[in-house]
């Protein structure tokens, strides 16, 4: 039977941040969401796949934590489902430590993964890093850059390849947005870390070789042969001459 939904109430604040917990284990989803209640966040509590797709759509949060192993809808279903229609950031918890698990989890939407056990202050430190990327405010210079057949529209958040629109998650798009502001420039991946994820962030820095991997797909690019997204070896990433 599906947990009825739990409302946690922050304090007062003027704009409160919502977050909401999805886990099947009750006492680990009370514990994360009393972390974030403390921080100021206005959170909800779901314990499976369809209510918490039908509250991502009715009280939309900025952001979801979500369990990969829900009984019925998985966390993987969940993503995809609210990826339809929502780009509030998602971060997966996951049981299991195999990097495939990691990877089917973002190649839906997820935007980062902590694996169990977890401290919820890591996790609460995570959350506030992502809310703090910069999105309304942008240099001049980069409000939009074309290379080659791609044009990057930043204010707009849009990117089309050939005149053809390209969609991109939250991360993905912050990611290329990056690279493209200095297209010169060669980024490790602590580099792009502090850009997209900011300084608080920590984890897995290999996370942003699966974004990227992401991002040449949804581009077109060939990986044996980029031409939006190169890799330079030893080093990181950088953007390349369109052709």
């Amino acid at each position: 039977m599906p947990r009825t939904t739990h409302n946690v109430r922050v304090r007062a604040t003027d704009t409160p941040q919502r977050v909401l917990v999805v886990d099947d284990e009750d006492a680990l989803a009370r514990l994360v969401a009393g972390y974030f209640e403390r921080d100021g966040f206005d959170v909800a509590v779901v314990g499976d796949g369809a209510s918490a797709v039908e509250h991502v759509r009715t009280w939309q949060p900025a952001v979801v934590v979500l369990d990969l192993g829900l009984p019925g809808m998985d966390g993987i279903e969940v993503c995809r489902a609210v990826r339809a229609f929502s780009d509030c950031y998602i971060v997966m918890l996951t049981a299991r430590a195999e990097e495939v698990d990691k990877l089917v989890g973002l190649s839906v939407g997820a935007d980062d993964y902590v694996t169990k056990p977890f401290s919820p202050r890591e996790l609460l430190a995570r959350v506030r890093a992502m809310l703090r990327r910069p999105r309304a405010t942008q240099p001049e210079s980069a409000a939009s850059v074309r290379i080659g057949r791609l044009r990057l529209d930043v204010p707009g958040r849009e990117v089309n390849v050939d005149d053809a629109p390209v969609e991109l998650t939250r991360t993905e798009f912050d990611v290329l947005a990056a690279l493209a502001a200095r297209p010169a420039m060669v980024f490790s991946r602590r580099r792009l870390i502090e850009e997209v994820w900011g300084h608080g962030w920590v984890g897995d820095e290999h996370l942003v070789d699966v974004h990227i991997g992401h991002l040449r797909r949804k581009l077109g690019d060939d990986p044996a042969a980029p031409v939006f997204v190169r890799t330079v070896r030893g080093v990181g990433y950088r953007m390349g001459p369109g052709t």
